[in-house]
């Protein structure tokens, strides 16, 4: 299987997740943090390892890495939106 197929494996499992603990009544505003500060916390240990800690370049590195990640998605969904008809509105949230 292909990487990239791994990564959609992994996404849709972590999809899974987050849409369980919503159901489970946690809002969607707090399962993305959650989410967030899990992504936050497992980049740092895959740099550094389970007691490093990113330095300040470390940090700006994943930052650059997820705003491209965010990027990606919202040009993939703005992309399905067009195919679909949809209006996608101009401002945002």
């Amino acid at each position: 299987m292909a990487a990239a197929e791994h990564k959609i494996q992994c996404v849709n499992r972590f999809i899974e997740l987050a849409n369980t603990m919503a159901k489970e009544g946690k809002s969607r505003e707090m399962v993305s943090s959650g989410l967030m500060t899990a992504g936050a916390v497992y980049a740092t240990y895959v740099v550094t390892g389970n007691d490093g800690a990113l330095r300040e370049s470390g940090v700006d590195k994943i930052t650059n890495l997820f705003k491209k990640e965010l990027a990606q998605v919202q040009q993939a969904k703005v992309q399905q939106a067009k195919r679909e008809g949809k209006e996608i509105p101009d401002d945002s949230r």
